[in-house]
């Protein structure tokens, strides 16, 4: 291999390569890319997982005393991009965890911010219940309307798995037309409103 790379003018640093076994696994770019009893799976690294809830913790713990709706606005960008990033590969577990982690958090956040008053209090504020699901949430009225801002809920992003297209199919072979047509109205129909 290095003998290889030499010959096109590069070379692998020695402190930052790290050659493991599929088995053991390792991480690029927040995945951990593993094989497990024969099976490939790309999962998002604990590593990386652990670090966006300290940071959300953080985050949540800076701002004791802002109010639920800008609190909300702060989370929401960086709760959706995290979940866009790893939606892509094995992450409903974590989801889930992390979704747990952070209703703890905001949890605690609610109770700290309001000593005197009771849980069931604090969740009536705070939190709508659907069908024994708690959701994290703040109203706000704006002319005369009732505006509810709701938290992502990172536990309920879908997955969405890409599909090999056909090694031979290409858009300028008329024989595969119907079928990168078909492949092109099934991946418009996901992300449209009808």
């Amino acid at each position: 291999m290095a003998r290889f790379l030499q010959e096109r003018g590069l070379t692998l640093s020695e402190e930052k390569t790290h050659v493991t076994h599929i088995n053991d696994g390792f991480d690029f770019l927040g995945f951990n890319i593993r094989k497990y009893k024969g099976k490939l799976l790309i999962k998002p690294s604990k590593r990386n997982t652990l670090l966006f809830l300290r940071n959300l913790r953080q985050l949540i713990k800076k701002h004791a005393t802002m109010s639920v709706n800008d609190l909300i606005k702060l989370l929401n960008p960086k709760l959706r991009g995290w979940a866009n990033y790893y939606r892509h590969c094995v992450a409903k577990k974590v989801f889930d965890y992390v979704g747990h982690q952070l209703f703890q958090a905001l949890w605690r956040w609610a109770v700290r911010k309001h000593i005197t008053k009771g849980r069931q209090w604090v969740a009536r504020k705070y939190f709508l219940d659907r069908n024994g699901y708690w959701r994290f949430h703040g109203r706000q009225k704006i002319a005369d309307m009732d505006c509810a801002f709701n938290l992502v809920e990172i536990a309920k992003t879908l997955i969405e798995r890409h599909v090999k297209i056909r090694g031979a199919a290409t858009l300028y072979n008329p024989e595969h037309t119907a079928y990168l047509q078909e492949r092109k109205l099934n991946k418009q129909s996901r992300n449209s409103w009808f």
